[in-house]
């Protein structure tokens, strides 16, 4: 999968822990700074859709919960994805996030209800989720065809939220999500032919 860089096993996982703790960190913190400082008023700074001040929760909203359950919620697939797409190295891992928060963040402004606040990195576990995915697919190799049966078998149940659904959840940042890693693995992967 990815390229390693001179690194060993031992080190490369202890660099994707360590990205993805400063993740973890870095969303946990704003919640409690959210709670505690701001009371919880920088939920404003998430997708509005179709209003110019919106685009700004194209960067903020993945960062931005409204609760510890929606941050649980979120924390456990979004390690677990983001350190499966880190397999595939840190270039596509980085690329793959930049890409999938403008495809769901775009995606979301256009299509979203009007009055609507859009929060949450559901998003980008979304797109990590299509990434991984479609990958396999666009690679065609044993090993990449196999981490995408893998995810497919742990996270298919994730499909059912690209259609809208329960009420408060946004299932638009999860289709333009999901596209947006579609994607990434389409723009990030060279085909091999299967022999």
């Amino acid at each position: 999968m990815g390229g390693r860089n001179g690194r060993t096993g031992a080190q490369e996982l202890r660099l994707h822990l360590s990205i993805l703790g400063a993740i973890v960190l870095v969303l946990w913190g704003v919640y409690l700074v959210n709670l505690l400082v701001f009371s919880r008023q920088l939920i404003n700074l998430g997708i509005i859709p179709r209003s110019a001040v919106g685009l700004r929760g194209i960067v903020f909203a993945p960062l931005l919960h409204d609760s510890p359950s929606h941050l649980i919620a979120n924390t456990v697939p979004l390690v677990t994805l983001g350190w499966l797409t880190l397999l595939w190295g840190l270039r596509e891992f980085w690329l793959t996030t930049a890409l999938v928060m403008l495809t769901a963040g775009l995606g979301t402004w256009l299509l979203g209800a009007p009055t609507s606040v859009h929060i949450g990195a559901s998003g980008i576990i979304f797109g990590y989720f299509g990434f991984l995915l479609l990958r396999g697919y666009f690679e065609r190799s044993v090993g990449a065809i196999s981490l995408s049966l893998l995810v497919g078998v742990l996270y298919g149940g994730l499909m059912g939220g690209v259609v809208p659904g329960s009420s408060g959840v946004s299932w638009e940042s999860h289709l333009f999500g999901f596209l947006g890693g579609a994607i990434a693995a389409r723009l990030l992967t060279r085909p091999r032919p299967l022999s």
